[in-house]
């Protein structure tokens, strides 16, 4: 794999490298209809394999939170089509990384030593490279250990970054009136990961409340070997969970992979009200005795309680069933305002009427068996029918309190994980471990 000696940093430098990519993809739109007056017939699957190859080229070499971007599209398999969701999931652990002179000057740059100063053996080249920073393995006194180091300027670039994304989003989402609090809000978060220290200190804490979760493993974190800009743990040996998702694993193992990861999720939304911001394959890893892994905690979420109580109170089945109720908690969670019109009103709480009937599914049930083809099938055709709705279009997104971003982010990416893992699991079990 190509390696990079450069990550470009400043705004004028980004900005000139997606103009490039925006040409490519204008030039794919070209010869696809230029194709298309001679062969009628033909489809728009080259052209999204296409688009979506010069996009994630353009990205990758950006890296930082412009690579977020592809990591988080990537989890919503019924947005886009298969050839973008195909090429963007290489974001969550398999990117260019950066060359061995560039890895060497950045350890000295931040940690003011080289990396041979600090351990007793040290791999010059990456074992895995993602959005934010690459990992590499030591070892020190016997021990193997994992060393993930971030991008340079990585930090620096996100405000430019959320600039060049704001008009766009404002203009694809129709955000009438003020939005600044949902962008802030991906800021900070996406600043939050850029501070490693901060991380370990979430590590370290996580590692302390969930213990207690049967078959949930954590690496040690080393804080005495890491910085602002490095973080050493233990070295974990296991396979990537999209690879045990493709592997010839066994219902009961898949069941209880996927229990543990519902487990863990549940009890941190329920019980600590901060929990894991980023659920996405890379972040899991599954050892031989089928033990789910998890490896980092950069992006962390913490719900505050006035958000909580209607959040989960609007998706009870009694909720559903008493729309005056249901009406109510839409305006607690900010979905609905009382500036709306009463088009805005009916349009507003049948959609989310509609979308919450499905969403909750898993959990007001018992058991829920994720590798059931119709509710896939049911999401997928939400997301089709709002995707194309032009009332929506027309409608002013800008609502919902700004806690809906990571949160729904996180339900929307564990569903996701559930489906490809397959698994078979006990809604509640999570409430063993209550206090």
């Amino acid at each position: 794999m190509k390696k990079i000696d450069s990550i470009p940093t400043g705004k004028i430098e980004r900005v000139t490298k997606l103009v490039t990519t925006g040409v490519k993809v204008g030039g794919n739109y070209l010869k696809y209809y230029g194709e298309k007056v001679i062969n009628p017939s033909l489809t728009k699957d080259k052209l999204h394999e296409n688009n979506a190859t010069d996009i994630y080229d353009g990205l990758k070499e950006l890296k930082g939170s412009a690579l977020k971007v592809a990591q988080m599209l990537s989890m919503e398999k019924n947005l886009l089509p298969q050839s973008y969701t195909d090429k963007f999931s290489l974001s969550q652990f398999s990117v260019p990384p950066l060359s061995a002179p560039l890895v060497r000057k950045t350890f000295k740059t931040y940690f003011k030593k080289y990396p041979e100063e600090l351990f007793d053996t040290f791999s010059p080249d990456s074992i895995n490279a993602a959005s934010i920073g690459q990992v590499h393995k030591a070892k020190k006194n016997g021990k193997e250990l994992a060393v993930k180091i971030q991008y340079p300027g990585i930090r620096e670039s996100i405000g430019s970054d959320i600039a060049l994304v704001k008009p766009i989003a404002i203009r694809m989402f129709n955000l009438q009136g003020t939005s600044d609090e949902y962008f802030q809000e991906v800021e900070d978060k996406l600043t939050e990961e850029t501070d490693y220290k901060l991380e370990i200190s979430q590590s370290m804490k996580v590692i302390q409340d969930c213990e207690k979760i049967e078959n949930l493993l954590f690496p040690h974190y080393y804080p005495e070997l890491s910085s602002d800009k490095i973080i050493t743990m233990d070295w974990m040996n296991g396979i990537h969970l999209s690879e045990f998702c493709s592997s010839n694993a066994s219902q009961e193992q898949r069941d209880k992979v996927g229990q543990t990861l519902w487990n863990f999720y549940m009890y941190q939304i329920h019980q600590l009200k901060k929990f894991h911001a980023d659920p996405h394959p890379g972040n899991f890893l599954v050892d031989k005795n089928d033990n789910l892994i998890a490896i980092d905690f950069g992006c962390m979420k913490e719900i505050p309680n006035d958000f909580y109580v209607p959040y989960f109170e609007v998706s009870t089945p009694e909720s559903l069933k008493n729309m005056d109720y249901f009406t109510k908690k839409l305006f607690e969670l900010e979905i609905l305002k009382s500036t709306d019109k009463p088009k805005e009103l009916e349009f507003f709480t049948e959609m989310f009427h509609e979308l919450l009937s499905v969403f909750t599914q898993p959990i007001q049930s018992e058991i829920f068996d994720f590798a059931q083809p119709e509710f896939q099938a049911q999401i997928a055709v939400l997301s089709e029918k709002f995707a194309n709705d032009k009332t929506l279009r027309k409608m002013n997104g800008n609502r919902g309190s700004k806690h809906f971003i990571y949160v729904n982010r996180t339900f929307f990416g564990l569903y996701n994980l559930m489906f490809d893992i397959k698994a078979k699991v006990r809604i509640n079990d999570f409430e063993k471990y209550l206090n």
